[in-house]
């Protein structure tokens, strides 16, 4: 039965893919300094590729599972949605095509200039021949497809160089790999400083050297996406292996699958497109022409030859030492008088990390409990909890290995905390762990207490840098009592069934923050002001939604922050009219989330992990803690008011579903560089 699409909502997928225009847009914005522009364009290009490998590759699965499944939200079907999708996707990248082509006209007034063989200086042509010889063609691995050559496997997301050779008989097609460790990326070229040629555009001009007894007839660069969502629990759990050798299993087979996406960079022969379409098994919508190099990466390179010219990048900036924290007091100390509270990347993660060494080197510490989800490769935080294990702490770490593409680095960092004497665990059976919360016990003269800290971002202290996020440390008894519940309930491989305090997911926190609408629902209703305002990465849950329409409906005020996903469309009479919707794309990746009800200082507060996302309601352990402290309540409902009137980097949503910049009479305000502005001045005035 087809679902009956209803005016407020919005697709999931197409969402997304609005969100990633934003990107883009901050990618061509000519307010933003050039080299931070690239990165934008590269963040782009990495965030399209990762939403084929799995929203893509999970709609091709369902299609195939289903084909009559269909989106609760707006009714369309797989194949429906794939196709909207694929049309999408393909303005956007005609539109990164343009960025591209703009930056290198500013590269070039800049003094950095990618060349071409038809606008090349002789010499240099001599001397990228001889480069091509000596130094790319005897690590080369051509291949010609025939009866005793079948067509190779391709690798996701490296370059390869296609060519239609001519011979005797009928036409052949040739392959060559151009990812190489060993290759540099960009090849510089001698006439001049800062001159370039991408290496594969290097083999692909020097392809007649290769395939000498044969015509070359065309040639382009071509590179596939494949396929990464797999069911971990449901299709590649082996009882055979423990659970660490399953996950390494899995990375290998996702390696594999099928691919969702060809892009090529030059204009191919259409009987040659049909011919890799039908061996890569995919539709003429899947085939995506680009003027822009495949893959962007080299931007790095590019920025780093110009680090001398300040003016092509932002302000640096530097995460400052919280006023609310003092160097001259064991930080266990700090809390115990009072919560501390952390804003990244305004402020600096020192302080936890000062939490986690003075954790593992004081006598009345029994243990450390940690949920660890996404953690930086050279992780001082995981130092520090093996660090406390080798001084005999009990240190228990759930590592969930699932977290997407970054299993391999999370496999590695289990086996270094289980030598060093940490217990280890893995969560739950088809629920992952995404929760970010960290549990200091010890003994007092009075008894057991605990240092409780919940935030909203990973472990991470590369990403601390680059996202804003959250980090609560308190002592409240009731908050540790119902965090120790949450850790207990984990190594027995169980849900919290019920709490008092803390937003739990899977069980304590949807349903809790259902009765929390309501509860403001109610407040109108009795006359009085109803208020929500709620930041997050995703909005996508559709029973919280529905809740949502039906409060906006009863008169209760709704401000969302949503960075990304958002299936809420505001401004529809009748429905959303007293819901406002904006997003923040900028310098820093916007990743807190926080959810308040009621206005004021009778207002609830929380910060959480978790986004209103069906996956991580209803499919994950997260937790929200509630923020009771007066002084640091007030400052978070004061930053969540400004970035509400931030008029420089938000946008906000239409009742078309379109997003607009935000316009206004105001004085510009960019509310992260606002942030930054005021930790430095904080700090300042704390060291006086």
């Amino acid at each position: 039965m087809a679902v009956k699409k209803q005016k407020y909502l919005e697709n999931r997928e197409l969402s997304w893919l609005k969100f990633n225009e934003r990107v883009l847009e901050e990618a061509a914005d000519s307010s933003v300094p050039l080299c931070e522009r690239m990165s934008f364009l590269s963040i782009f290009q990495s965030n399209l590729d990762e939403f084929f490998m799995v929203r893509v590759g999970s709609l091709h699965d369902q299609m195939l599972v289903d084909k009559n499944a269909r989106d609760n939200k707006t009714g369309m079907t797989s194949k429906e949605q794939l196709s909207a999708i694929f049309e999408s996707a393909r303005i956007l990248s005609e539109q990164k095509d343009l960025v591209y082509r703009k930056y290198m006209e500013l590269l070039k007034e800049k003094g950095v200039e990618f060349v071409s063989f038809a606008n090349m200086l002789p010499e240099d042509h001599v001397y990228l021949e001889n480069y091509f010889k000596t130094s790319l063609m005897p690590l080369l691995s051509p291949q010609v497809i025939g009866k005793k050559q079948p067509f190779p496997f391709l690798k996701n997301k490296e370059i390869y160089a296609v060519v239609v050779l001519g011979g005797k008989g009928s036409d052949k097609l040739g392959i060559i790999p151009c990812s190489n460790e060993v290759f540099d990326r960009l090849v510089s070229v001698p006439s001049a400083q800062h001159r370039y040629i991408l290496v594969e555009e290097l083999i692909l001009h020097f392809l007649p050297m290769v395939f000498e007894r044969y015509t070359v007839k065309s040639k382009s660069l071509i590179r596939i996406i494949r396929n990464a969502d797999i069911d971990v629990d449901e299709a590649f759990y082996d009882e055979d292996l423990d659970y660490r050798d399953s996950m390494e299993k899995l990375i290998r087979t996702r390696r594999k699958l099928c691919p969702v996406k060809l892009e090529h960079s030059r204009v191919l022969d259409v009987t040659i497109i049909e011919n890799l379409r039908r061996e890569l098994g995919i539709s003429p919508e899947q085939v995506y022409y680009s003027e822009a190099p495949l893959e962007l990466s080299f931007f790095s390179r590019i920025q780093d030859s110009l680090r001398d010219k300040r003016e092509l990048f932002f302000e640096k900036r530097v995460p400052q030492q919280p006023a609310c924290i003092r160097n001259d007091l064991p930080m266990m100390e700090q809390i115990e008088q009072k919560d501390r509270f952390l804003s990244f990347p305004y402020e600096s993660m020192k302080p936890f990390l000062r939490l986690l060494k003075e954790a593992g080197e004081d006598s009345r510490v029994v243990s450390i409990r940690m949920t660890l989800y996404r953690v930086a490769k050279n992780s001082q935080i995981v130092e520090a909890l093996i660090d406390a294990a080798e001084n005999g702490k009990e240190v228990v770490v759930l590592v969930e290995l699932r977290a997407r593409f970054d299993e391999e680095n999370n496999i590695e960092w289990s086996r270094r905390l289980e030598e060093a004497g940490c217990r280890i665990i893995y969560g739950i059976d088809h629920i992952k762990v995404h929760s970010k919360l960290c549990q200091i016990t010890y003994k007092t003269e009075d008894g057991i207490r605990h240092i409780t800290q919940i935030g909203t971002g990973n472990y991470n202290e590369k990403t601390a840098k680059l996202y804003t996020d959250l980090s609560l440390m308190t002592a409240d008894a009731k908050i540790g009592e119902e965090a120790a519940e949450v850790f207990h309930a984990l190594c027995l491989e169980q849900l919290v069934e019920s709490t008092q305090h803390l937003l739990v997911a899977p069980k304590c926190l949807q349903n809790k923050v259902l009765a929390m609408i309501d509860g403001e629902i109610d407040k109108v209703k009795a006359g009085k002001e109803g208020y929500i305002g709620a930041k997050m990465n995703a909005l996508t849950d559709k029973v919280i939604i529905d809740k949502l329409v039906e409060a906006s409906q009863a008169g209760v005020k709704i401000d969302l922050i949503i960075r990304g996903i958002c299936c809420l469309v505001p401004g529809i009479r009748g429905y959303t009219e007293n819901i406002r919707v904006i997003s923040i794309v900028g310098r820093y990746l916007e990743h807190s989330r926080i959810y308040i009800f009621g206005k004021g200082r009778e207002a609830d507060v929380y910060i959480a992990s978790a986004d209103f996302m069906t996956r991580n309601t209803t499919k994950r352990v997260e937790v929200a803690a509630p923020i009771w402290d007066e002084d640091i309540k007030e400052r978070l409902l004061g930053m969540f008011n400004l970035i509400l009137r931030d008029n420089v980097k938000a946008r906000e949503m239409k009742p078309d579903g379109n997003y607009a910049r935000v316009k206004s009479s105001d004085i510009q305000l960019n509310s992260q560089e606002y942030f930054f502005s005021l930790s430095y001045q904080q700090a300042e005035e704390a060291q006086k």
